[in-house]
């Protein structure tokens, strides 16, 4: 499990979120979602330890997925996905090599990670996140620059982590994501969470936290990937 109590999370001298009471248990995974600048990707942040006052996870256990990850240096996608393993200092070939084929790009592993797309990029990046073999995932957007099928291929990859034992919590705009593979959606707005519950039951909050007047429609546009 992971928890973070706080009556307030600052960045700098603004309160970005209030009254923050959340936990989340091992084999689920938990979709964050709301309008931008709720306090999504700080919730996030604080979970990782990253912020002051927030009391950092073991690195070695949690991997964290910043929103627009990149890598600044022409490394390989297999290079970049051994980054993960720094927090157990070694770079053992077997989970870099799990990692890299449950994200699809096994076949890029040689290829420099400024030679591939966006999405391919986002893939090496969610890579690395697994190749820490974490108890607690924390990703925020994984799905940022997928099409559609690779949305769901990831989707589908964290559902099923989630099932093996992890803690997964991504953030994610796809409300139809969410309401398809998260077994919870947490709706934040304004800097609190105002909503919690299955994600079926939370779309109304979230229509709302979005401004849509007229609610969402919960049915699906798009099928997985066969």
């Amino acid at each position: 499990m992971i928890r973070l109590r706080a009556p307030e999370i600052r960045l700098g001298d603004r309160v970005v979120l209030r009254d923050i009471d959340f936990a989340a248990a091992s084999g689920t995974l938990v979709a964050l979602c709301g309008p931008n600048g709720a306090g999504k990707s700080t919730l996030l942040r604080a979970l990782a330890g990253l912020l002051p006052k927030c009391v950092a996870a073991d690195p070695r256990h949690v991997a964290y997925l910043p929103q627009n990850a990149r890598c600044a240096w022409a490394l390989t996608v297999a290079e970049v996905a051994a980054l993960g393993r720094i927090p157990h200092g070694d770079t053992a070939a077997a989970p870099i090599e799990r990692a890299l084929l449950a994200c699809g790009v096994g076949h890029l592993r040689r290829t420099r990670i400024d030679r591939v797309s966006g999405g391919q990029a986002r893939r090496a990046m969610l890579a690395r996140a697994f190749a820490t073999e974490p108890r607690v995932f924390l990703l925020d957007e994984p799905t940022a620059d997928l099409d559609p099928a690779a949305a769901h291929q990831i989707m589908r990859l964290l559902h099923d982590t989630a099932r093996a034992g992890a803690c997964v919590i991504v953030v994610l705009h796809a409300l139809d994501l969410a309401l398809r593979y998260a077994d919870r959606m947490i709706v934040i707005d304004q800097g609190r969470i105002v909503a919690d519950g299955a994600p079926g039951a939370m779309l109304p909050r979230a229509a709302a936290a979005f401004g849509l007047a007229h609610g969402i429609d919960p049915t699906p546009r798009l099928l997985p990937p066969a």
